[in-house]
């Protein structure tokens, strides 16, 4: 019921330029739009047809680095039932909700909470969460996962595991694209042992002075791949020829990010997007997104030597996965710093 959001929420001077109102944005036609891409092809038996989907996956990946995927396989009843369980979570009181809070201060990460992090100038996004772990299922802590409503276990883990078999594919055909053999991406980013599939259900309640908060500020995904789900409440931005373009709501999609992961490996030919979440005054924004995540120490990432050549040198240098979150929070605290 506040009318004014709290200091800590508003936005430095320099973004407050670029945030305007969502709705207006989402229905301008002009400009650059993000690519949808159907997936209904990409393991057709004819040749040509086949090749021509995994051009167009390919071609986002390497332009982009964000695109909406439908026919994705993954069946809208499974979506709903997802959408529906998570917000129900959301609907409780908060002394309900609080029973899962995490602790970041004592390492556990896993859980409900507001914000997952202060960044360096101490200022807040307009956003409570829940995460947690989500595949593969012996590496799951299922005593943080909401019990009520009954059904959030049973479709979640459907879903992480139907989100696991499209993981393979995408990885594939990427793989395919940089003349690599089928499965090495795969490999390089933990194989089906050890990717982690990394829940945050992402909370956005309206917001009073929409136009001084982000829901979540700019940044790229470390992930391997992220995969998001929305309740059809547009907020997502994308960083795009210098501009800021909104996405678009499209019916029964997911949104699909190169994270910086492959974007390493790929020695930067496949792109991870700076992209960001708005707010409203309207309507609550939900989003699912599960985030592909090699693991922490086992695997050192670097450009692979296929993707490098004496005209295209190594553009990252080689890093642990846990050394490249380190060096990106590293780099943020400086940034934030010199802006003050």
């Amino acid at each position: 019921g506040i009318l004014s959001i709290p200091k800590e929420y508003i936005r430095p001077k320099e973004e407050l330029t670029s945030i305007g109102n969502i709705f207006e944005e989402e229905m301008k036609e002009e400009g650059p739009q993000l690519p949808t891409i159907d997936l209904k092809d990409i393991e057709s038996e004819d040749k040509e047809v086949r090749e021509k989907c995994r051009e167009a996956l390919k071609k986002a990946a390497m332009e982009w680095g964000v695109m909406h995927i439908v026919n994705h396989g993954i069946s809208t009843e499974l979506m709903d039932r997802v959408r529906v369980t998570g917000q129900a979570f959301f609907d409780q009181p908060v002394e309900e909700k609080e029973k899962y809070a995490n602790d970041q201060a004592s390492g556990k990460i896993q859980g409900y909470g507001s914000k997952l992090a202060n960044n360096a100038c101490g200022q807040l996004e307009w956003e409570d969460y829940f995460f947690h772990l989500a595949y593969p299922e012996d590496k799951r802590d299922l005593s943080i996962w909401p019990k009520t409503p009954s059904d959030y276990i049973p479709a979640t883990s459907e879903y992480a595991k139907e989100l696991r078999g499209l993981a393979t594919k995408i990885l594939s055909v990427l793989s395919l694209g940089l003349g690599l053999e089928e499965d090495r991406l795969e490999k390089e980013v933990g194989g089906i042992e050890e990717l982690l599939l990394q829940m945050k259900i992402n909370y956005y309640p309206k917001c009073p002075q929409p136009e001084l908060a982000l829901g979540v500020e700019a940044h790229t995904d470390v992930s391997a791949l992220t995969f998001i789900l929305h309740n059809m409440v547009p907020g997502l931005q994308l960083f795009y020829n210098d501009k800021w373009v909104t996405a678009k709501c499209v019916p029964n999609s997911i949104v699909m990010h190169i994270g910086d992961t492959i974007e390493i490996l790929s020695n930067g030919k496949y792109k991870s997007i700076l992209h960001r979440g708005l707010v409203n005054k309207e309507r609550v924004r939900i989003s699912w997104a599960v985030f592909c995540e090699p693991p922490k120490e086992k695997i050192i990432l670097k450009p692979l030597s296929e993707t490098t050549s004496e005209a295209e040198p190594p553009l990252f240098p080689p890093r642990t996965f846990s050394q490249h979150i380190e060096h990106k929070l590293f780099r943020r605290c400086q940034e934030a710093l010199e802006k003050k």
